[in-house]
Parts: structure tokens; sequence; C-alpha cells
């Protein structure tokens, strides 16, 4: 993708130095020809010109790496920064202005040698100190106006971070298309890391469920009900750990498969769509007692048992059930087991327990 890149011709970052270097290399050769004019004439002026270019060239190119440096930074911030704290900092800028105008105008009957100094102190300090408390404060004072805060365009409920394992389980599309999942979301960087490393790994299950990833991934990013973007996380080492910086500092949610993951966002009061809690939540209940028909795929770990699972994935350990294993067999739930990991259903064979 590089070598694509580079053959279309040159990138904004060299427009950007090679534009800036054109204006030096213009101001200063202007500059060698009026110093020359004044010093001589004829084939000297010519010489102060070239002179003037030269020096330009090189001055050109150190200032307009510099700027395009300073330019890719700012961008770089801009996009880590939520956009409600930009809004609120111009804001407190505006504000900041706007004191120091009025506190500047009684400055003026103070002497010359006085008032300038002073002046340019306030303009300094107050559009400054106004921006920084109204990033800082931004949520507060968004919430004393009666508006939400908003992240990335959209707001709270419309911004998800998007976890490894999520994508891993591959039924976040699923939840798209059925309207439960939607608005912006937000892949970090060290996620897409992670897929890319369990998809070239030498395990053929991790391999198939990496590559089973990144067509997920690939898939919702042609999903039009959804924006799928691709964020610069900050160098944390945890990648779950930025996951939920992330999702606190944009003001969104943290969708993942995880269950500590989950856990660790819950403590932070960090908003947490989980994967799994919300399959657990959309299983049909069972209650002791309730008959259902299922088939018997292999033994339990205690003698006579035997395991089946209903369409949902749903465990279900059938007593004395062992002979009749591979069979279609109705049976009667005695009891209801809730995990970390999911639900279990305790049963017996309805032939045994009817009267």
């Amino acid at each position: 993708m590089n070598r694509e890149r580079q053959g279309t011709g040159p990138t904004p970052r060299g427009a950007l130095v090679e534009f800036v270097r054109l204006i030096i290399v213009v101001i200063v050769a202007t500059a060698g020809y009026a110093v020359a004019k004044q010093i001589t004439s004829g084939s000297r002026v010519v010489l102060g010109i070239i002179l003037g270019s030269a020096v330009g060239y090189v001055a050109g190119g150190v200032l307009g790496r510099g700027t395009a440096t300073a330019m890719h930074t700012v961008e770089r911030e801009f996009r880590r920064t939520p956009a409600a704290e930009i809004v609120a900092g111009a804001l407190g800028l505006l504000l900041g202005l706007i004191m120091a105008l009025l506190v500047t105008f009684p400055l003026f009957k103070l002497p010359d040698q006085a008032v300038w100094p002073a002046v340019a102190f306030i303009y300094l300090t107050l559009p400054y100190l106004g921006y920084r408390v109204a990033r800082t404060k931004h949520g507060d004072i968004f919430s004393m106006l009666g508006l939400k805060p908003r992240a990335a365009g959209v707001g709270r409920s419309e911004v998800n971070v998007i976890d490894t394992s999520a994508l891993l389980d591959g039924r976040m599309h699923q939840l798209v298309q059925t309207g439960f999942l939607g608005g912006v979301l937000l892949i970090p960087r060290g996620v897409l890391g992670e897929l890319q490393r369990i998809s070239d790994s030498s395990d053929p299950r991790r391999r198939a469920l990496g590559r089973r990833g990144m067509d997920l991934l690939a898939t919702l990013q042609r999903d039009p009900t959804v924006e799928v973007i691709l964020v610069e996380d900050e160098a944390m080492g945890d990648v779950d750990a930025g996951l939920v910086r992330m999702a606190r500092d944009r003001g969104g949610a943290v969708v993942t498969a995880d269950a500590n993951l989950a856990k660790v966002a819950e403590v932070l009061n960090v908003p947490v769509r989980s994967i799994n809690a919300l399959a657990a939540a959309m299983r049909t209940p069972f209650t002791p007692g309730e008959q259902v028909g299922l088939r018997l795929t292999r033994e339990g770990r205690e003698h006579g048992q035997a395991i089946g699972y209903l369409d949902d994935g749903t465990m279900v350990v059938v007593e004395e059930g062992r002979e009749l294993i591979g069979t279609e067999v109705e049976v009667r739930v005695t009891n209801v087991l809730q995990t970390a990991t999911g639900r279990m259903l305790f049963a017996t064979l309805s032939e045994a327990v009817s009267p």
C-alpha cells in the first residue's frame, strides 16, 4: 500500500514543505535584490538575487519541514481530542478575550511605559486561562446549559469503542443489522494490531478466528448504517486500559465479549455493551418443572449423566440420560444455574418423573 501511495505523486506533507520553501525563496530573493541595488548596480544585483534565492531555498526547507511537523502534531492532537472539548475551549478562549478587553480599558490611564506590558500580560493570560478551564470543565459547562457533551460529532450513545474480542466473536454485524448497535465504531490501532497478530498465528484455530475478525471489520466498513473510524490510541502498553480510557474520554461505550474487560469498565463507571450479556438476556427463560426437547450429544462428568444443547447454545445436563445419547428426548428442568460465562440447566428425563 505504501508503494502505491508513493507512485501517486507528492504527499500533502511534501507539498506543504515546497509551498513554504517557495514563499521564503521569493521573500529572501526580493530582499537580496533590494540590498544589492542599494549597494551596487549591474551584474551584482543579479548576484544578490541568486544568493538570496539560495539562502531562501535552504532556510525555506528547514522552515517548511518545521511547519509540516507542527501541523501534523496539531492534527494528531485534534484527532485525539473530543469535539466537545474543542468547542468548549474555543468558547472559553473567546470569553477570555472579551474579559481581557473589558479589563484593559482602565489600564490605558497608566503611563505608556506601564500600560503596554500590562495589556500584553492580560491578553496572554486571560484567553489561555479561559481555554484551559473550559476544556477541563466542558462536561459541567454543557450540563449547565442543558446540553450533552458530544464526541466525534455524535451523541454519547452513538460512540462505541470496539474490543478485539467483539470482532473475534463474529456477531457484531448482526447487532448492527438489527439496530442494537449503531453510530460511530472506533477501532483503536492496538486492536487492529492484535487482530493482525492473531490472523498470522501458527495455530490454525486462532488464525481462523483472526481472519473471521478481519472479514467482519471489512463488512462493517462497507455497512452504510455505521461509521468505522481507525483511531490512533495513545501508547499505554495495555490495550484494555487504552480502550477503557478512550471510551471514557470520548463519552462512549466499550463493546466487548470479554467478561473481565466488562467488569473493569463497570468499576470505572464506563458504559459497557457486552455481547455475551446481551445474548444471555435474549435467551428463552426456563423455570424448574418446565419441559423441553433436545438431542443428547455426549456424556456428562458424573456417572449416568448426558449433555445436550438448546438452540441458543445453553448446555443442559440430563441425569440418567447416558443410555440415550444420540437421540431426541423430552426432559424436565430441575434447576437453572446462572454463571459468569452463561447459563446451565439441570434436568431429568420426563419419563423418569412422570406419575
